[in-house]
């Protein structure tokens, strides 16, 4: 095992390493880098850089809006005792935007005065080592944009037409009930349709099977596990003896 491997760990990782894993770098001199000339920087880091910061402020955008979608709908459940499907309405913009980004926190740069104080927050800036990314979210984001190589996809990756969010063709519920029936290998002391409606529900966002109060639509989750359970007899598996 190499040294890179060892980033596999990281769950979290600020803007400058994730820039240097994805052109392939060993990010160990990573604080370095944003001191050194641009035309020595490694091959590609500007560019990947620029594009996870961008990916961020996409997610930082995402979520708030939604938040204050979801203030306007309780708002006018309160008010008229019903509302709008508002979140239905803006559905395709939020997806959208969701698919673009890159879940994390976003820290701007710091404000100091002449003896170094901090005396604020430099707004509309972006601090490359203190905002940090999720592995997972960029993972998905590179997949989404066509980069299925490198570091953070050891091995091949094959995506099938019918699981890609981007085809045109792609139907949330097929994609779900494939993936669950992928994921659920082994269901323990429960039954494969338990443990599938356990796995949609806990996915359940991911494939829009909820309503707009995020909770899982047990409608669409029993359709997928009934197409995803291997087991039509029923049951738990049986305790071998």
């Amino acid at each position: 095992m190499e040294g890179l491997d060892f980033w596999r760990l990281c769950e979290e990782l600020n803007i400058v390493q994730a820039a240097m894993l994805v052109v392939g770098e060993d990010p160990t001199c990573a604080e370095y880098v944003e001191g050194w000339d641009v035309d020595t920087r490694p091959k590609g880091y500007e560019a990947a850089k620029t594009a996870i910061c961008g990916g961020l402020k996409n997610f930082i955008q995402h979520e708030k809006e939604y938040r204050q979608l979801e203030d306007e709908m309780d708002h006018l459940r309160v008010q008229y005792k019903n509302s709008p499907d508002l979140l239905s309405e803006n559905d395709n913009y939020l997806v959208g935007l969701y698919r673009r980004s890159i879940a994390g926190n976003l820290v701007p740069k710091p404000d100091l005065d002449f003896n170094g104080n901090l005396i604020g927050w430099l707004e509309g800036t972006i601090d490359l080592y203190s905002s940090t990314i999720n592995v997972e979210s960029l993972r998905r984001w590179l997949a989404l944009k066509g980069f299925t190589t490198g570091f953070f996809f050891p091995e091949p990756v094959t995506t099938l037409d019918f699981l890609d969010p981007l085809n045109a063709r792609y139907a949330p519920k097929l994609a779900a009930a494939v993936k669950a029936w992928q994921e659920v290998t082994d269901p323990g002391r429960k039954s494969p349709k338990q443990a599938l409606d356990k796995w949609l529900r806990e996915h359940a966002a991911e494939y829009g099977l909820t309503n707009d109060e995020g909770k899982p639509i047990e409608t669409a989750i029993e359709e997928c596990s009934k197409v995803a359970n291997w087991n039509q007899m029923g049951g738990a598996p049986k305790t071998p003896t």
